[in-house]
């Protein structure tokens, strides 16, 4: 079970493995892989209002999610395609949607932080 922790969207490009041994230190940057791109990047930001999740593209575009009570982590707000959520390292979760995945700082339930 996940317990999603999303938090504000900072600077400096990292690849997956650096994103993972820079949230082991305490940094919570998600990343985030737009229209099929093999690249990872931070210029996704973040929006959270209640249990509403807001990624903004840097393109303008955006996803929105509803963060869930139970734990079980995210499921789409809108649109007709479906996230898929994928556990990471014990502190991640990839959420795939579309030609678009976002790297997100996680708690995994069971597990300390």
């Amino acid at each position: 079970m996940l317990i999603a922790l999303l938090s504000a969207c900072g600077s400096g490009e990292r690849t997956p493995a650096e994103q993972e041994a820079a949230m082991a230190q305490g940094d919570d940057t998600p990343v985030c892989s737009i229209g099929g791109s093999q690249d990872w990047s931070p210029d996704c930001t973040l929006q959270r209002d209640g249990d509403l999740l807001t990624i903004r593209h840097p393109d303008g575009g955006f996803r929105r999610f509803r963060v869930l009570s139970d734990g079980r982590g995210l499921e789409e707000a809108d649109g007709a395609e479906k996230v898929q959520l994928h556990i990471i390292g014990g502190r991640m979760i990839e959420a795939s949607i579309g030609d678009d995945r976002y790297r997100l700082p996680a708690k995994v339930a069971g597990q300390a932080r």
